[in-house]
């Protein structure tokens, strides 16, 4: 097949440093693998419907969910953005992800954290909460129910914000206790008000109109079918299949 996806040797000399130390038995070739997580991952497939140049099926399906448990391929994107990402200007926004019936079906183990599927007016889904630097790279994300306001899931992000001088976000993140803690943290805030505070919020509008990047950003994520739509029940290996698309399309 001419559109199977490959790693290059550039590539793979930056993702390598990453990967967990191979102890007794050799691993499979990893370019191999790996190509194949991700054929997979971008074009919606079921494992067991990968190209045979891949190799079996069940070897990138249990290398994907070892993986992903481990957190292995958030540990790369987070290892890639530290050593290249632009930080004077962040941006912040959420995005719905469409659950598979797959995904919600069965019901959660008792004493597990939830699948972070919830309903919406749209369906169930899954909310993805992303801060991007100034060319629109995802640098950090936070997973959340469908129903979780976009507030609540930038809250989740403050402690991990890179330093900036500026954080842009849109009138779901428009909150008195959130814009003061940003303030807090030395960032001029460009957010929006709601449409139903009295009083007018002011904001730096031509600054504002570069926020269009953090929707390209989600755009692009799109494009990876098994992003758009989550199959996998697995809270765990979703974020790794959008850690993974992020690593691939930003950080290559």
């Amino acid at each position: 097949m001419s559109n199977l996806f490959w790693l290059s040797d550039e590539q793979m000399a930056r993702l390598e440093p990453y990967f967990p130390k191979s102890h007794g038995k050799p691993r499979v070739d990893d370019r191999r693998v790996l190509s194949g997580i991700i054929f997979i991952n971008r074009n919606g497939l079921r494992w067991r419907d990968a190209p045979k140049e891949y190799g079996p099926h069940k070897t990138l399906y249990n290398r994907w969910k070892r993986w992903s448990e481990k957190g292995i391929f958030a540990q790369i994107m987070i290892g890639l953005t530290a050593e290249t990402s632009e930080e004077k200007t962040v941006m912040i926004d959420a995005t719905y992800l469409k659950a598979h019936r797959t995904a919600t079906s069965l019901g959660v183990k008792k004493g597990g954290g939830g699948r972070l599927i919830g309903r919406t007016k749209g369906g169930m889904n899954t909310k993805l909460h992303a801060v991007t630097d100034a060319k629109g790279r995802l640098i950090r994300f936070f997973m959340s129910a469908g129903q979780v306001s976009d507030y609540t899931g930038a809250a989740a992000l403050l402690d991990g914000l890179p330093k900036a001088d500026w954080i842009l976000g849109d009138r779901g993140c428009d909150a008195d206790w959130l814009r003061e803690t940003l303030k807090d943290k030395g960032m001029k805030v460009c957010i929006p008000g709601r449409k139903f505070r009295k009083k007018t919020m002011k904001y730096d509008e031509r600054r504002d109109k570069r926020r269009n990047r953090i929707e390209i950003m989600f755009g692009r994520l799109k494009d990876w079918r098994r992003v758009a739509t989550r199959y996998d029940r697995c809270s765990e290996t979703f974020l790794s299949t959008i850690a993974l698309a992020a690593t691939i399309l930003f950080w290559p």
